[in-house]
Formats: structure tokens, C-alpha cells, sequence
């Protein structure tokens, strides 16, 4: 079988010619190499360096966000307490190293007793409505809310009433009486103003608790709420029995 004309025999090359550039060609091809991955950075694809590490950095761990928010109110009650226990520690150093004056038996105004009923009354309204949402009954717990921002209204203006009849008293007029019945009606102030956030925060959640935000899930607004009222009563209890200690009471 006769062989047919080669590139070389139509181009005219000699067959030595043909075999010489058949030789360099062959010399001056590349071959491929293993295909080099690419990276972030600028690296050339013929750059036989290792390829640059990243370390690894570990995720912090965090807490669900339901658990912050409880967390989170957990210590704000906790900076309260710390609050209201130094004023009222700094209240009994300072009467009670006066405890041998007369002058300091300053009497408490008897409406302290129907604010400390109406303090008690709207704990446990709140601690009624955490019962009611967690049965999903979202209009008996915005009434039960409700009621009680009403009630806590009533205990600022009773508390306002009382702090006016004791500035105005005689304890105030002369003598070391009137530091001891100062320092009572700015504890009892600062208390009053703690009960009017309350009073704001009642009313939003009343309002969330009747568009029903709220259900048997999904209720820790209002069982913060009762969880800070709560911690008034306690507050004022303690604070209404360390007035009765080192003044002179309710007598």
C-alpha cells in the first residue's frame, strides 16, 4: 500500500528539512501541567508556591434570643435591688445615728397604709393576667393589665398625697427632724418614679395583650411585668418597714 504525499512533499521540503522542523516543534511545545487551584488571592496560576492558609476561627456561642431577653430583665431587676437596698442602707445609717434626737420621731402619714393595699392590689391583677395568657385568653388579660394600670395610678396619687402632708408637717419647719423626713419622701419618690415606668410599660403590654401578641408560647412580657411589680411591693415593704424603725411611725 503505497503511502500518499506528506505536508513536506507539497510544500516541497526535502524529507530532512521536513524532519528537522517536526524535531523543533516538538521541543518547543509545553505540556500541561497539574491544573493549580485559584484562591482569594491574586496568586498566578504557574506559581508552584503552597497555597496560603486561612485559619479557622470558631463561632461564638450565643444564647437564643428568648433566653437574652429574659437575661437581659433579669438583670435590670438585679441593678434595681442593688439601687433601692444602698439608698435605703444609707437612709438607716443616717437615722439611726440620730436615733437618741426627739426630733427625728417624725410621723408617717397614715395614707401609706392604703397605698401599700393598693400596691398589693396590682401584683396581683398581674399575677392574675400571667394565668389568664397562658390559656390564650388575650381580652381577660388586657382587661386584668388594664385594671391594674388604673390601680397604680391611684397608688402614685395616693403617694403624692402623702409626701405633700408630710413636707407640709411640723418635721420640716426646724430641727434635725427634717433631714430624717426629707430622705423618706425622696426614698418614696424615687419608688413612685419606678411605679410610673411600670404604669407605661402596663398599658403597652395591656394594648399588645388585645391585638393578640401574646399567647400560651409567647408571654414574657406579661410575666415580666409581674415579675417587676412584684419586686416593688417587696422594695416598698422593705422600705415601709425601715421607715417605721427609725422615725416615729405611724403613731
Amino acid at each position: 500500500m503505497s503511502r500518499g504525499p506528506t505536508i513536506g512533499d507539497r510544500l516541497g521540503w526535502s524529507t530532512a528539512s521536513w524532519d528537522v522542523a517536526c524535531r523543533r516543534s516538538t521541543s518547543s511545545m509545553r505540556l500541561p501541567g497539574p491544573r493549580q487551584p485559584r484562591h482569594f488571592f491574586n496568586i498566578a496560576p504557574d506559581d508552584r508556591r503552597m497555597p496560603l492558609s486561612i485559619p479557622s476561627v470558631k463561632p461564638i456561642p450565643r444564647l437564643p434570643p428568648d433566653q437574652r431577653v429574659r437575661q437581659g430583665g433579669w438583670l435590670f431587676l438585679g441593678t434595681l435591688f442593688v439601687f433601692f437596698i444602698s439608698g435605703l442602707l444609707l437612709f438607716a445609717v443616717y437615722a439611726w445615728s440620730r436615733r437618741n434626737d426627739p426630733q427625728t420621731a417624725v410621723p408617717l402619714p397614715p395614707a401609706f397604709y392604703i397605698s401599700t393595699a393598693c400596691l398589693i392590689l396590682v401584683s396581683g391583677l398581674v399575677h392574675a393576667a400571667v394565668r389568664t395568657v397562658r390559656r390564650s385568653k388575650r381580652y381577660a388579660t388586657a382587661i386584668l393589665l388594664g385594671i391594674s394600670a388604673v390601680a397604680a395610678t391611684i397608688f402614685m396619687w395616693i403617694q403624692y398625697v402623702a409626701m405633700a402632708d408630710m413636707l407640709d408637717g411640723p418635721a420640716l419647719q426646724a430641727g434635725t427632724g427634717k433631714g430624717v423626713a426629707g430622705m423618706v419622701a425622696v426614698l418614696a419618690f424615687l419608688h413612685a418614679l419606678h411605679v410610673a415606668g411600670g404604669v407605661i410599660a402596663l398599658a403597652i403590654v395591656a394594648v399588645r395583650a388585645m391585638t393578640g401578641k401574646y399567647d400560651h408560647e409567647r408571654y414574657w412580657p406579661v410575666e415580666f411585668s409581674a415579675h417587676y411589680w412584684h419586686f416593688l411591693d417587696v422594695v416598698w415593704l422593705f422600705m415601709l418597714a425601715t421607715f417605721m424603725m427609725t422615725t416615729g411611725g405611724f403613731g
